[in-house]
């Protein structure tokens, strides 16, 4: 994964299948309590927050 993030802000990172040419992505950053997700195509736009209880459960059943 690739880190994206500037001074003061959240540390986000996109998936190392992400091609050179962009495409459909999700880029992924902690937070001290919560794990948001954002399009990597329009990070401008609103992310989605989760708790980390969500998450874990979420990472189980899309690595089955």
């Amino acid at each position: 994964m690739q880190a994206i993030h500037g001074p003061g802000e959240l540390q986000w990172f996109k998936s190392s299948y992400s091609g050179a040419q962009g495409g459909d992505c999700v880029e992924v950053a902690a937070g001290p309590h919560t794990i948001h997700v954002r399009d990597s195509k329009d990070v401008t736009r609103p992310s989605l927050s989760f708790g980390p209880g969500a998450w874990a459960a979420f990472i189980a059943y899309a690595s089955v």
